[in-house]
């Protein structure tokens, strides 16, 4: 195939920008022209020839486009009809002539004038030439057939030409191209390109075609399927009504509720079609059921349902003051965290851990949480949980699947921000199944758990505006990772005092009420809750006072009952019991010796009244039997190596008494007392201080050579460990080197170094209650302790005398009861002062 140019050509004409359209030679196309100075283009072009150039501005939002925005290439077009409008606009029927290119662009009178090149291509007849014009013949009926916006007939009777060119602009203007390509088009100037590149345009749009004729196909099956459920279900429908079931059935009423829960999309998406599923399922079958019970754990969650909060801060701590003496700390968090929910519109929920020994009142503090708050409240017991599908959930894979105790929680509450208590979080246990605190991970950090993911409900769960208080015991179970997403507030034990005022003011009200006995059945004196105090309990907390004090009431209530009258009872033939009161015989029956009976359906006899209880010492002793617990047998006199310690423990503080005795031997140093490694390894450090220090203790350099140290910690059966045992240790090490006793009215604790340091311990709080209980006022702390007597009750720091220090030295001042004499400077060993005497001898 052979193109050459025919003619060359340069016109001037008057030039119109058109939008959003391609206009091709041979084509004859209407539009509508209202710019001002289109409408003076045109109206030149009728003045003349007829003739006017038209090219396709870049951006057809430009109202008034300058050249370099028009394209370089249109098409010469003959003017067959013009129309003026009502309007203004001029409607216009124009022909395409030949394509040009502009050479250049003038604007006269307010409209462009371009001077257009036109080119004129010659092409010799070929086998080439007939097969590319076959070709595109085919191509083109076949997308005329798959097209439904085309006239089969008139486009192939357009096409019936033989002229290349004229064939490749008429199905180039036909297909259903973007301004773009067809404008790309236009470009090519030689017709054996042009058709060559319409051939290549036409596969492309013959596959589209296809590939819609194909998913139109599927869609209208798709859509004659659904016509024939929606009329077999209109059938079943009719059918139900006929036997009397109602014309609403049991999936329309469940997708209303599904629509009326207030799910999120996610949410919503998978319930509807899972209730499509269950629609297509036999009502009998298993896989039934579990979808069901699915569908009913997603209605069961609280989507949008919230409880109403009280924001009221009077109101708050009037509920916290009237359920809970002391826990001034708690208390002054939970009115912080009120009036920042009375701020900020949507804050992030809390995460609260409430770490204490047992019996302190952190559950019950949480219940008072709520109610101060106005929420609801669930408590979740994490203890011995050791499977990670308590918190996730199944997936619904397994038989017997299940939401995890979360989303089950959520449920019980019955709204999206319930105050959740996470009780005993310390006891959680990890095995094969996976490990629970980590999946807590999620539940508990504020920046994650708003899309919690269950594994049986498989939705994302908004859990931010739920209040988590977790409560502990110790906090060293507690995975690091987990305890760094929660506040933790210590709730240490309450003090002889604290304890005296709960019970007046809550245990024995609520023990009065459970036992059915009245004030003026029984009285607690002061005296008498003392002596449950101090003998009958030891504990940090109020549980077993409650319970002692619970046991006396029902001794009291059995007393009140044994007052009664007594009363016979039969039983009547039909089993009914009545009293039997005996009453005079009458005049008839006294000749026959018997009394007259007369029975009466048995009443409550009435309570006779009794003398008053008064719970005192002897009335303790008497009714709960010898005192439980005894002091610490504290010594009386001051001892050489008996040093009074103090000590932590989960039911709070306590005294540890510590012994120490020398004895001829080789320096060997012995612990007893079931000490743990760090106990042992304080006693050694202990040691270590001692030797570095003899001068100044008054011993030979070489003491611990012929000696043995036994140190002893009472109670040898409980396990006892930590580094608070240090000093105690040393100072009765120092006192059986020196025979100089320890003061007996003192206390100490704190860690030691082998330099003497003394460092700052934990559990302070405990051990002066512990002190403060035995009646030891004078206490040996570490100096970077003072810091923490600001959560020492005032009534303690006012009765105690406190002693901080920062050295070893410091500590056997106050706790000696002399002071040390130190050796001279470089004084003679032992092996020398040996020695010297056998060299006087030898001499002698």
């Amino acid at each position: 195939m052979v193109t050459t140019k025919d003619k060359t050509d340069t016109k001037r004409l008057p030039m119109m920008p058109i939008r959003d359209v391609i206009i091709f030679p041979y084509m004859m196309t209407p539009f509508v022209v209202g710019r001002e100075s289109s409408v003076r283009a045109l109206e030149e072009a009728l003045l003349g020839d007829k003739k006017i150039f038209l090219a396709t501005q870049h951006d057809a939002s430009v109202d008034e486009p300058r050249p370099e925005e028009i394209y370089s290439v249109g098409t010469v077009a003959n003017i067959v009809q013009s129309l003026k409008q009502p309007d203004g606009n001029i409607k216009v029927l124009v022909e395409g002539v030949e394509r040009g290119k502009i050479v250049s662009v003038s604007e006269e009178e307010g409209y462009f004038r371009a001077v257009v090149k036109t080119v004129a291509y010659k092409v010799e007849a070929g086998t080439q030439l007939e097969a590319l014009t076959g070709r595109v013949t085919n191509l083109f009926e076949q997308y005329v057939k798959l097209s439904q916006n085309l006239n089969y007939e008139t486009m192939i009777a357009a096409i019936r030409v033989d002229d290349p060119g004229k064939l490749a602009d008429t199905v180039g203007a036909n297909l259903q191209l973007t301004i773009e390509e067809k404008q790309e088009l236009l470009e090519i100037f030689d017709p054996i390109d042009r058709l060559t590149r319409v051939a290549d345009l036409l596969d492309i749009e013959i596959e589209k075609l296809n590939v819609d004729r194909t998913i139109q196909g599927r869609v209208k099956r798709q859509m004659e399927r659904a016509q024939k459920e929606y009329y077999l279900n209109e059938k079943i429908k009719a059918i139900q009504k006929e036997l009397g079931r109602g014309e609403k059935s049991e999936f329309d009423e469940l997708k209303k509720k599904i629509d009326a829960a207030g799910m999120t999309k996610d949410a919503h998406e998978k319930a509807t079609a899972e209730l499509k599923r269950l629609e297509s399922m036999p009502p009998m079958s298993a896989e039934s059921t579990v979808s069901r019970n699915y569908l009913d754990w997603l209605l069961a969650v609280p989507w949008k349902k919230r409880t109403k909060e009280i924001r009221d801060l009077r109101h708050a701590g009037q509920v916290l003051e009237g359920d809970h003496y002391g826990l001034e700390k708690i208390k002054e968090r939970i009115l912080e965290f009120l009036s920042v929910r009375r701020l900020v519109q949507n804050p992030k929920g809390s995460i609260l851990c409430f770490v204490g020994p047992p019996g302190v009142g952190k559950t019950s503090l949480g219940m008072s949480i709520a109610k101060a708050t106005g929420r609801k409240f669930v408590r979740l017991s994490l203890g011995g949980v050791r499977d990670e599908a308590e918190i996730r959930g199944h997936r619904r894979t397994y038989i017997g699947a299940l939401p995890g105790q979360v989303i089950q929680m959520m449920k019980k509450a019955g709204t999206r921000n319930p105050v959740v208590m996470l009780d005993e979080i310390d006891k959680m246990s990890m095995d094969f199944r996976g490990d629970p605190s980590a999946a807590l991970l999620e539940v508990l950090d504020p920046e994650q758990n708003y899309m919690f993911m269950d594994h049986y409900l498989d939705v994302e769960y908004d859990l931010k505006e739920v209040f988590f208080i977790a409560t502990a015991n110790v906090l060293h179970t507690i995975p690091s990772a987990l305890q760094d997403r929660m506040e933790v507030i210590r709730l240490s034990g309450y003090t002889e005092l604290e304890k005296l005022e709960i019970a007046k003011r809550f245990l024995v009200t609520k023990q009065r009420k459970d036992t059915g006995v009245t004030e003026e059945q029984v009285e607690f004196p002061d005296a008498g809750l003392q002596t449950l105090i101090q003998s009958y309990t030891r504990e940090a907390g109020v549980r077993n006072l409650e319970r002692e004090i619970g046991n006396l009431c029902r001794k009291v209530a059995r007393k009140v009952v044994e007052a009664q009258s007594p009363v016979t009872e039969e039983v009547t033939e039909n089993g009914e019991a009545v009293e039997v009161i005996e009453e005079e015989a009458a005049p008839a029956e006294e000749a026959t010796g018997k009394k007259g009976k007369k029975k009466a359906k048995k009443e409550e006899p009435a309570l006779v009244p009794i003398e008053k209880v008064v719970i005192t010492r002897d009335t303790v002793e008497s009714m709960l039997g010898p005192a439980k617990f005894r002091d610490v047998d504290l010594d009386k006199q001051n001892e050489i190596g008996a040093t009074t310690g103090l000590a932590w423990t989960e039911v709070g503080g306590s005294i540890l008494t510590t012994e120490a005795t020398v004895m001829e031997g080789r320096g060997k140093l012995t612990t007893t007392g079931k000490l743990g490694d760090v106990m042992q390894e304080s006693a050694q450090a202990a040691m270590s201080y001692v030797r570095s220090r003899a001068q100044y203790l008054g011993l030979p350099k070489d003491f611990y050579r012929h000696l043995d140290i036994h140190v002893h910690v009472p109670e040898g059966a409980i396990p006892k460990d930590g580094p608070s045992a240090g000093i105690t240790i040393a100072t009765s090490i120092c006192s059986a080197l020196t025979t100089i006793p320890v003061r007996c009215d003192i206390a100490m604790t704190g860690e030691i170094t082998v330099r003497g340091r003394v460092l700052p311990i934990g559990g302070l709080k405990e051990k002066l209650l512990a002190a403060h209980r035995q009646g030891i006022l004078e206490v040996v702390l570490p100096r970077d302790n003072e810091k923490d007597l600001v959560d020492i009750p005032e009534n303690v720091r006012k009765e105690m005398k406190l002693h901080f220090v920062f050295s070893m030295d410091e500590v056997l001042k106050v706790a000696l009861e002399r002071e040390i004499v130190a050796l001279p400077l470089a004084p003679p060993t032992t092996a020398e002062l040996g020695q010297r005497a056998n060299e006087d001898n030898m001499m002698h």
